[in-house]
């Protein structure tokens, strides 16, 4: 006899994580059914009136427009292929903290875009400034002066594959806290992101900090804790 074990046990997910830690669980859908996901998202919109799943599998994106219509509001990020599932009543309140993402090139953007989702749905505005990596490296200058004394930014993502040297540059030209964030762009022995993550770690220029490989959720959710803290040292010292 065959034995058929299709069910699988019951999530727990952990609905109070935003209140206790000020970051809200992600479901990390590309590891999931679709039934499990699904069910996650439920439980999450009848808890707390919003679910945010990452990775989303394009067979699952299907089923997210099916089952979640009209007065419900389904948010897509096409380029990380993040979803966000929202009641009347799930809208993040802003906190006044203010993040930038930079990216080395093109091609690091899903990653980026998944860390911004995170930042924003944890309440921080971002400004989000593309394809200005070493190989040409003028292009920073700009976009650095635009985000340290327009945006006034708390703290900086820096998302880079191949060789990961943006996140170094930009953490000596600045006087706020950098993440590296290190993808899976790249050739050779170091692709993948090893070689990024490697020279992120090896850095000497003080001040920056480094998650893993493709972390952009991991990235955002750091960002977002730097940044609201400084915007409710803000609030508290009444300054803009």
């Amino acid at each position: 006899m065959i034995s058929n074990h299709t069910k699988s046990p019951a999530a727990r997910p952990d609905i109070g994580r935003q209140h206790r830690k000020g970051v809200p669980e992600v479901i990390a859908a590309d590891c999931k059914t679709s039934e499990q996901s699904i069910a996650i998202a439920r439980t999450f919109l009848d808890q707390t009136g919003r679910a945010i799943l990452s990775r989303v599998p394009p067979a699952l994106e299907e089923r997210l427009e099916a089952e979640f219509a009209p007065p419900l509001e389904l948010e897509w990020y096409p380029a990380s292929r993040g979803a966000i599932i929202r009641t009347k009543d799930g809208r993040t309140e802003p906190t006044g903290g203010r993040v930038g993402i930079i990216t080395a090139g093109t091609s690091d953007i899903p990653i980026a875009e998944e860390a911004a989702l995170m930042c924003r749905e944890m309440g921080c505005a971002v400004t989000e400034i593309f394809d200005v990596g070493v190989a040409g490296l003028h292009r920073l200058f700009e976009p650095l002066q635009q985000l340290l004394d327009e945006e006034r930014v708390d703290v900086l993502i820096v998302a880079a594959g191949m060789d990961g040297a943006l996140p170094s540059v930009v953490s000596g030209l600045v006087d706020v806290p950098v993440i590296g964030l290190p993808t899976s762009v790249g050739y050779g022995m170091g692709g993948k992101g090893k070689a990024a993550v490697l020279s992120m770690l090896q850095t000497c220029s003080p001040g920056l900090a480094v998650v893993n490989i493709d972390n952009g959720i991991g990235a955002g959710s750091m960002a977002g804790l730097i940044a609201n803290r400084a915007a409710a040292a803000r609030e508290t010292a009444g300054t803009s």
